[in-house]
């Protein structure tokens, strides 16, 4: 977040609060603050990818000045990117949702979840958040900043902070 212009206070820009439904957590770019569910997250797992996957989106907020409030393509953009930065389409977790395939299954689970986050926070239809999603999909599936790659498990984490560790190293040599 520091490197694209975003300081962060986790004082400040994380909070911990009980909330309604099933909501595990959200971004709240009205005040740049994660908010983190306490009473819907079951462990630290769970929380990882939960933080993971709204730091995502502060990452964009950041970073692209999404306009989340009147822009639905710019919401399925960092849907689509949470989704499969986060690790929420991680084979385990598909399994454990009783959901898995061979071809093509992580960009499923990506459209799908992308499509569900944007129907939590919007009262749209399934057909205009599907839409959203297929409009931005290819080019948002394929941008893996801040990470370089998809943190599919702890090794490609590890592999990918390396890489953003170098990578000052690599552009001040160009």
């Amino acid at each position: 977040m520091k490197h694209s212009g975003c300081a962060v206070n986790k004082e400040r820009h994380f909070s911990c609060e009980d909330c309604n439904g099933n909501v595990s957590g959200g971004f709240d770019a009205s005040v740049s603050q994660i908010v983190l569910c306490q009473n819907n997250i079951c462990n630290q797992a769970h929380m990882n990818r939960v933080v993971t996957h709204e730091l995502i989106h502060a990452f964009d907020h950041c970073r692209a000045h999404v306009d989340w409030f009147t822009n639905v393509r710019h919401l399925a953009c960092s849907e689509v990117r949470a989704a499969n930065l986060s690790g929420d389409c991680s084979l385990l977790n598909e399994i454990f949702r009783l959901h898995f395939g061979l071809k093509q299954h992580h960009q499923t689970c990506v459209r799908d979840r992308a499509i569900r986050s944007i129907l939590a926070v919007r009262n749209i239809s399934k057909e205009v958040a599907q839409k959203a999603v297929d409009e931005v999909f290819e080019s948002c599936f394929n941008d893996h900043e801040p990470f370089g790659r998809i943190p599919h498990n702890k090794t490609y984490a590890r592999y990918a902070h390396r890489d953003f560790q170098n990578r000052d190293r690599y552009y001040s040599n160009i």
